[in-house]
């Protein structure tokens, strides 16, 4: 990539200020091809402006719990030059709805089974979806099966 002019772009300092992450994450970033930097003549790193905007969407879906190479996936066909609009956002986003949506009906049943669970120590319930989902073993009894008939 050429230089642009010094009001374009940003050094790695000014993007992990700016964009409020360590320069270890904008570097790791980069290495993960979430984000995209050029060398300048003098080997100083630089960034497009519109690195600030990916940032900004890496680190609201990292906080959402998507996992990086799922991000990477959606940034994937997105120039690193150009800032993502509403119609790059709705494409994200709506790749990752149904993932989320997942994961809140798991952890809403989690939190709902959970005190059924705790302080049983059996781990082996007939109905168990915490610890043992396909529970053959807990159709002979409870407690530890495996165990028992090793004797």
């Amino acid at each position: 990539m050429s230089e642009n002019t010094s009001k374009s772009t940003l050094t790695v300092g000014e993007v992990a200020k700016r964009s409020g992450i360590a320069v270890s994450a904008v570097h790791y970033y980069e290495s993960k091809g979430l984000i995209e930097g050029w060398r300048t003549a003098g080997n100083q790193r630089r960034y497009h402006r519109a690195v600030l905007r990916r940032i900004a969407i890496i680190k609201i879906a990292q906080r959402a719990g998507i996992p990086l190479a799922v991000i990477q996936d959606a940034l994937e066909g997105l120039p690193h030059d150009r800032v993502p609009n509403a119609r790059d956002w709705r494409l994200f986003t709506d790749g990752w709805k149904d993932m989320l949506e997942e994961r809140i009906v798991a952890l809403t049943q989690l939190r709902d089974q959970l005190t059924s669970c705790i302080g049983c120590g059996c781990l082996s319930l007939t109905e168990c979806p915490l610890r043992n989902p396909d529970d053959q073993l807990g159709q002979v009894g409870s407690g530890p099966r495996r165990l028992e008939s090793r004797r």
